[in-house]
C-alpha cells in the first residue's frame, strides 16, 4: 500500500530545520521511498539536507526552492527566517530512480543524460509509468524534449524552481547536493495509478489573435501582425505606456494570455512577464507562429476558489482512493492572492480530507490532460493523486 506523510518546520537553523521537518514526515510509515522537499532560497541548503539525512539515512530526495512558502495539513508554512516541507512516500512494491543533471550545453542532451541516468538509479533499462520533474524557469520545454527521446510520452508533473523576490536565487537539489541550473527527475515504477490535474482555471474572452512573430522562443513581439504589448493593451483598454518594464507580470495574473492544445481539452497558460520598450513581452514559456493566443481572466477570489475545485476534480478523475497529493501551485498566483493565502490553505485542507498532501509555489507547472502532450505553463495548477 502506498503511504504519505508530511512534516515541516520553520526553524533559523536549517540542518535543524530540514531534521525536524524529516521526523515529522517519516512518522507512522514503516519505510521510505523518497521525498519531496521544498524549502527556502535563504537557507543554507546543503545543511539543509545534512539535516533531512540525518533522519533520512540512505532515501533519494528531490525538490526545489519555494516561492515564500508551503502548504502542508498543518496550513500556511512560511517565515521570514525560512521554512521547509517534506513529503516522504512509503510504498514496498514502487521502484523510485532520482537523478540530476547541471546543464552545461544543450538542454536537450541534459535531458536525455538525467533520464538514462534515473533509469540507472531505479535499476531499470524501461521506461517509468510517470515521472516528476523540476528545473529553473527558462529550458523546462527543451528537457521535456530529451527525457521524451529517451522514455517516450510518459505522463509528468512537476514545476519550477522559485524564489522570493524574481532575484534568479533559485535551486534545484537531489540528496545528491544543490545546483541552479539543469534538471532533476524522479522516475517512479509502479503498478498504481497517477492521475493529474493541469489547469489554469481561467475565463476565455473573446480578445484572441494570432501570433505573428517570435523571437527566441519566449519574447511575443507580434499579435495580428501588430506589436503585442500595443495589442495587448488595446483588449484591456489601458495605456501601453503603463504595461512596460515588469508591471506587466503584476498586471497580467488576474488576466494572462493562453493557448490551446490540438484538441481544446487544455488551454496552457502563458504568462507575460516584461513589456519591451520596442512594445514586445517576454513570456514566461514558449510560444509558436502561426498559433492563436486568447486572452484570460480570473479575479483573485477565482484564484482562490480554484486551488480547492482543482483538488476536488482531481478526486473524482482518481479511479481508486489517494494515498498522497502532490500540489504545485504557481508562485504568481500566490502573489496575486496575497495575505489571503490562509483561504487556499483552508480550501485544500477541507477537500484533501485525510490524505496528507504538499502545495509547492513554483515560477512554471508542468502536467498534461487527457491524451495530450507533457505541457509547460505558468499561473497554473498541477495537482496531482496517488493511488493507496
Amino acid at each position: 500500500m502506498m503511504k504519505g506523510n508530511t512534516g515541516s518546520s520553520i526553524n533559523s537553523n536549517p540542518k535543524m530545520a530540514g531534521a525536524e521537518a524529516a521526523a515529522k514526515a517519516k512518522a507512522g510509515l514503516d519505510s521510505v521511498n523518497m521525498a519531496y522537499v521544498y524549502a527556502s532560497c535563504d537557507y543554507d541548503l546543503d545543511a539543509m539536507l545534512a539535516g533531512i539525512a540525518d533522519e533520512l539515512p540512505g532515501v533519494p530526495v528531490i525538490g526545489n526552492t519555494s516561492f515564500t512558502g508551503v502548504i502542508t495539513p498543518e496550513g500556511y508554512i512560511s517565515s521570514p527566517d525560512g521554512f521547509v516541507g517534506i513529503m516522504a512516500i512509503s510504498d514496498p512494491d514502487m521502484k523510485v530512480g532520482i537523478a540530476a543533471v547541471e546543464r552545461t550545453g544543450c538542454p536537450v542532451t541534459a535531458g536525455e543524460e538525467v533520464a538514462k541516468l534515473a533509469m540507472e538509479r531505479a535499476g531499470k533499462t524501461t521506461p517509468p509509468d510517470y515521472y516528476y520533474m523540476a528545473a529553473p524557469s527558462g529550458m523546462e520545454e527543451f528537457y521535456v524534449k530529451g527525457i521524451t527521446k529517451v522514455i517516450g510520452r510518459v505522463p509528468f508533473y512537476g514545476g519550477s524552481a522559485a524564489d522570493n523576490s524574481i532575484e534568479g536565487k533559485w535551486k534545484l537539489y537531489t540528496d545528491k547536493g544543490v545546483f541552479a541550473d539543469g534538471v532533476a527527475v524522479a522516475f517512479f515504477y509502479t503498478d498504481k495509478k497517477m492521475t493529474n490535474k493541469f489547469t489554469g482555471a481561467y475565463r476565455e474572452t473573446k480578445d484572441v489573435g494570432v501570433i505573428t512573430k517570435v523571437v527566441d522562443h519566449r519574447v511575443l513581439a507580434e499579435i495580428d501582425g501588430v506589436p503585442a504589448l500595443q495589442k495587448y493593451a488595446e483588449w484591456r483598454g489601458m495605456d501601453v505606456e503603463a504595461l512596460k518594464g515588469g508591471t506587466l507580470l503584476s498586471e497580467t495574473i488576474t488576466s494572462p494570455l493562453g493557448v490551446k492544445d490540438r484538441l481544446g481539452d487544455l488551454v496552457a497558460i502563458r504568462h507575460p512577464m516584461n513589456g519591451n520598450d520596442d512594445l514586445s513581452m517576454n513570456i514566461g514559456n514558449n510560444l509558436a507562429e502561426g498559433t492563436a493566443v486568447i486572452r484570460m481572466e480570473g479575479s483573485v477570489d477565482e484564484l482562490i476558489e480554484s486551488a480547492g475545485k482543482t483538488l476536488g476534480d482531481l478526486k473524482e478523475k482518481m479511479p481508486a482512493p489517494a494515498g498522497a497529493y502532490h500540489l504545485v501551485h504557481c508562485g504568481g498566483r500566490r502573489a496575486g492572492i496575497g495575505d489571503r493565502i490562509d483561504e487556499v490553505a483552508a480550501l485544500l485542507k477541507k477537500e484533501a480530507g485525510d490524505v496528507p498532501f504538499i502545495a509547492e509555489f513554483t515560477f512554471g507547472e508542468y502536467g498534461f490532460e487527457d491524451d495530450g502532450l507533457n505541457t509547460c505553463g505558468g499561473l497554473m495548477l498541477s495537482f496531482t493523486a496517488f493511488e493507496a
